[in-house]
């Protein structure tokens, strides 16, 4: 359950990376670590790093698209939303202290199903309910040396009134080593429209390697009208 980049109106404070140096790369906040970038075909790279000062298990990642930052936002080791950052309606998400049920990496893989239904808080826009599942396929892939498994989504946003908001379903992709979803195909649907989305990994970076931390997107750029905002 990676958060989707999708224009709907939709803590702890966000540690977010500094922007694009004159080198072409990008800035990480003191501390923190990158251990992968992610060139993704939908004219988006992502960059996956950890932070000294964040509980053990917390993770963080920045989507960039031509025009800078996408998305910035902190998963747990469970794959939680703990938190999240959405530059182009500037507004963040902080996941409740108690879910109904919480999203569950570990179940996701030992049993290959997991179910959730959480809320995340805004000032900006209010409480979002987010109900859905996740299931293995049986797929994998192997995509520079990076092993992943194949999962299907299903996942229903409901906004402070109740009403749905948007819904999504498709297929994503999971590293058990990063413990991380990644992107992959989607269908989405609000009220006034539907759109299909392709952020699968393309390729993957690492420190030491030509276009690690690179705040440029390789895939896909011109090609697509870009879907931001909103949410995983």
């Amino acid at each position: 359950m990676r958060f989707l980049l999708v224009i709907v109106p939709l803590a702890l404070p966000l540690a977010t990376p500094a922007a694009a140096q004159d080198s072409g790369g990008f800035s990480l906040p003191e501390g923190c670590r990158a251990y992968v970038t992610v060139q993704e075909r939908d004219c988006v790279v992502a960059h996956h790093y950890r932070c000294d000062a964040d509980p053990a298990g917390y993770q963080r990642r920045v989507d960039l698209g031509e025009e800078g930052l996408l998305y910035a936002g902190v998963t747990d080791e469970q794959g939680q939303w703990i938190e999240s950052y959405h530059p182009s309606t500037d507004h963040s998400e902080a996941l409740e202290a108690a879910p109904a049920d919480p999203a569950n990496l570990s179940e996701l893989i030992e049993q290959g199903e997991d179910t959730y239904d959480f809320i995340t808080l805004s000032d900006e826009i209010g409480p979002t309910r987010y109900v859905g599942r996740d299931a293995l396929t049986g797929v994998t892939e192997e995509i520079d040396g990076v092993t992943l498994q194949q999962t299907e989504y299903d996942i229903v946003a409901y906004g402070p009134d109740g009403a749905e908001e948007w819904r999504a379903s498709g297929n994503e992709w999971i590293s058990k080593d990063w413990r991380i979803f990644l992107s992959g195909i989607g269908s989405v649907t609000t009220p006034a429209e539907q759109w299909d989305t392709d952020d699968s990994p393309v390729e993957f970076i690492f420190p030491g390697e030509p276009g690690f931390l690179s705040a440029n997107p390789k895939y896909g750029c011109g090609a697509l009208m870009s879907k931001s905002g909103g949410t995983e």
